[in-house]
């Protein structure tokens, strides 16, 4: 099994970026994928970004060339850099993890984008 703990949350202004954090309990090298989900109020939740274990990624394309998702095996945590945030990227940003046949969720982190 597999902890994920997101934090970086927050509100930001149109315009501004944060920094997501996913750190797990154990060991990331062998989970594959890993990656952030997001889920606005009212709305499905939706893949944001993804990052496999040889570093090959996938994007939403409402977030593609602002976002971008990193992992540090060292320290067993899966970055999401937000730039250019805008209003419709409000939503719980949830840390997902595969592990073999198993898939993992975090608690989530709200972002909220508003003036």
């Amino acid at each position: 099994q597999v902890q994920l703990q997101e934090s970086g949350g927050g509100l930001v202004q149109p315009g501004g970026s944060l920094r997501l954090s996913c750190a797990a309990s154990r060991s990331i090298f062998s989970i594959n994928p890993m990656g952030w989900y997001r889920q606005a109020s009212g709305k499905q939740r939706e893949l944001v970004a993804t990052m496999t274990r040889g570093g090959s990624t996938n994007y939403a394309e409402s977030v593609k060339g602002r976002f971008t998702i990193s992992r540090d095996n060292a320290k067993n945590t899966v970055y999401l850099r937000m730039n250019s945030l805008k209003p419709e990227d409000t939503a719980v940003y949830y840390c997902n993890a595969w592990d073999l046949a198993y898939e993992y969720w975090g608690q989530g982190t709200q972002v909220t984008v508003s003036s």
